[in-house]
């Protein structure tokens, strides 16, 4: 169970019983005034922009369908390239993919976030973007991530899913890049079943994402925020309804209580771990901005990091890996290459998968890390 799960009560049920009795659950209830239509969605996104100090948010279906209505506003298409680390969740790659472009894979550093110089290690003339995932509560180091990416004209698209709330140096994550991600699935911070949301202050990008989420629309309730100047394209729909804009607000609300108890947890835990020998601290870039989700420390090497972890087990303290999270190199649909389409692959052109950039062997710094960390997972009652 994830944190706001464990939170699920009456602020919930309040705001899901307006929308049933209102009988509008549909966003964009035509007989209403259009600035009254998706009350639940519309106040959701209006209170991420004040978290988060970004211009403009849109309530999308899922995290995943929030990356990939980021990138497709970012353009990204067949012959495009992505930056992405090698260890991160499934649908970073996968979004990828399903818009055609390649994934390529980039070491992690200490943080278990994207290593800084790896943009520019791994640019080339193909490259649109690039996606920094700030890994369970801690935001990656921006400052010379987005300079490399600024220098580079690489778009810098921030995947906040496991970091809601969490801030680098005074700036809320997801408003530092081109535009950020969040997921609201059941084992995030905060939840409502399946749901995500895109931010930015890009009008363009804004409009964009906009027409990606709803079949190329802009329907009259965004014009409030932006005026139409993109040509209609073919998107998808991954419109938010108001029943689960309604839970993922009450969880919203809750996100500071959250965030200020699993940072008084972990600062506790830390300052027990942080003498004993043997034992390194994950890297934190801006320990006044993680949201203390999970502890992490890695030891000398695999063999040691198991046997803690067995012992640990043994005395029932948790210890596992929660989040699902593997190095891409290790899953089927990166090892060959496949995609929904039989016979048409962004790797096509790489020869027989897995190709170089794609195996193990590829990430030294990365399977260095993997293999000696453990996770404490934290809760919140």
């Amino acid at each position: 169970m994830g944190l706001g799960a464990a939170l699920i009560g009456e602020e919930e049920e309040q705001l899901v019983t307006e929308v049933i009795r209102s009988r509008n659950l549909f966003r964009f209830t035509y007989s209403l005034p259009v600035e009254q239509q998706g009350a639940m969605c519309g106040t959701l996104e209006k209170e991420f922009r004040a978290m988060t100090g970004a211009e403009y948010a849109l309530a999308i279906t899922s995290g995943t369908a929030a990356l990939e209505v980021a990138l497709g506003a970012l353009g990204v298409g067949p012959g495009d390239e992505v930056i992405l680390a090698a260890w991160s969740w499934i649908s970073c790659f996968t979004a990828v993919v399903r818009l055609g472009a390649r994934p390529v894979l980039a070491e992690m550093d200490e943080s278990l976030c994207l290593a800084p110089g790896e943009i520019t290690r791994l640019h080339t003339p193909r490259t649109k973007a690039a996606i920094v995932v700030h890994y369970q509560g801690v935001a990656a180091d921006m400052d010379p991530i987005m300079a490399e990416a600024r220098a580079l004209g690489v778009k810098v698209l921030e995947d906040c899913a496991e970091s809601t709330g969490a801030f680098y140096k005074g700036r809320a994550i997801g408003s530092i890049g081109d535009i950020g991600i969040y997921s609201f699935q059941y084992q995030k911070m905060i939840t409502c079943g399946e749901g995500g949301m895109v931010v930015t202050s890009d009008p363009k990008l804004y409009e964009r994402a906009v027409r990606f989420h709803d079949i190329g629309n802009v329907r009259d309730y965004f014009k409030q925020f932006v005026d139409p100047r993109e040509a209609a394209f073919s998107g998808s729909q991954f419109r938010m309804n108001e029943m689960t804009g309604a839970v993922a607000l009450a969880q919203f609300r809750k996100l500071p209580a959250i965030r200020k108890r699993c940072r008084e947890l972990s600062r506790r835990v830390m300052a027990k771990l942080c003498d004993l020998p043997g034992i390194a601290l994950r890297h934190i870039p801006d320990p006044e901005g993680d949201n203390g989700i999970e502890v992490y420390f890695f030891l000398p090497d695999a063999e040691v990091t198991h046997r803690v972890t067995e012992e640990l087990v043994r005395r029932n303290v948790p210890c596992t890996r929660m989040t699902g999270t593997y190095c891409h190199y290790a899953r089927d649909y990166c090892k060959h290459g496949t995609t929904h389409a039989e016979g048409w692959s962004p790797f096509a052109d790489l020869g027989p998968m897995p190709a170089e950039g794609y195996r193990a062997e590829d990430f030294p710094r990365t399977e260095a890390l993997v293999n000696r960390f453990v996770a404490l997972p934290l809760g919140v009652l």
